[in-house]
């Protein structure tokens, strides 16, 4: 599939870093670094926007890397970018560590995933059919 893009960083596209790979690095697109302090959340710009197809998001999704090495995370993760929106991604990191992070400057911050989505249309009704599960949630399989 292709997309267009445009790149107002100073880095290269988003790419896939290998063949398998479902998401694509995002990078910071900064003037200058942020320091991120514990529990601080910031908007973090990329530089970059996409013109989606209908009925596909850009998914915008936490890196594991910096999820665990550093409690660097995505406030409303997954983030979703519409299919007609045009602005430029960016990205609500948050810092659920007990020490300061320092953003810099081209550092990947997110994985972005494209994704196709379905639109529905609700047919309202009066009951539901029934399944073994019912309305169990919330835990009610059990811990085995």
């Amino acid at each position: 599939m292709e997309i267009k893009i445009v790149n107002k960083s100073r880095h290269p596209l988003p790419e896939y870093a290998t063949a398998s790979a479902a998401g694509m690095d995002l990078r910071a697109n900064l003037e200058e670094s942020i320091v991120l302090k514990p529990l601080e959340r910031t908007l973090v710009p990329t530089g970059i926007y996409i013109q989606l197809p209908e009925g596909y998001e850009a998914q915008i999704r936490p890196r594991s890397g910096l999820a665990i090495k550093h409690g660097i995370g995505i406030v409303n993760a997954p983030g979703t970018i519409d299919a007609d929106y045009r602005g430029e991604i960016r990205v609500i990191l948050v810092n659920l560590s007990n020490e300061d992070f320092t953003i810099q400057d081209g550092e990947r911050i997110c994985q972005m995933v494209i994704a196709e989505h379905a639109r529905v249309e609700w047919d309202a009704v009066d009951s539901l059919d029934e399944t073994e599960r019912g309305a169990g949630g919330f835990g009610h399989t059990g811990r085995q």
